[in-house]
C-alpha cells in the first residue's frame, strides 16, 4: 500500500464524514418549526434552509475538489455554526410541547 492510498483512503473518509455532517444539519433545519426561529432570535427558517442546503448540494456537486476549498469551508462553518448554536436552541424552544 503506497502512500498516496493511504492520502486516497483520508480525503474520502473525509469527504463522507463532511457529506454526513451537512446532510444531518439540513435535515434538521428542515424539522424544526419555522416560529422556533423567530422564538429564538436566530435566522429564520428559510434562510438556514438554503444555506445548508447549498452546502449540501456543493458538497455532492465538487466531492473531487479539496475539503479545503473555499467553498467547502465556508459550508462546513455554517453546518457546524447551526449545530452547535442554532440547533439546541431550537431544541430547547420546542421541548416544552
Amino acid at each position: 500500500m503506497s502512500f498516496f492510498q493511504i492520502e486516497g483512503y483520508v480525503y474520502l473518509i473525509v469527504m463522507l464524514a463532511l457529506l454526513a455532517v451537512k446532510s444531518y444539519a439540513f435535515i434538521s433545519s428542515l424539522l424544526f418549526p419555522a416560529e422556533a426561529y423567530t422564538a429564538t432570535g436566530k435566522l429564520t427558517k428559510p434562510a438556514w434552509s438554503i444555506i445548508l442546503g447549498l452546502g449540501l448540494l456543493a458538497q455532492v456537486l465538487l466531492i473531487s475538489s479539496s475539503p479545503i476549498n473555499l467553498i467547502h469551508l465556508a459550508f462546513t462553518i455554517a453546518a457546524l455554526v447551526y449545530l452547535a448554536d442554532v440547533r439546541p436552541a431550537l431544541a430547547e424552544v420546542t421541548s416544552g410541547r
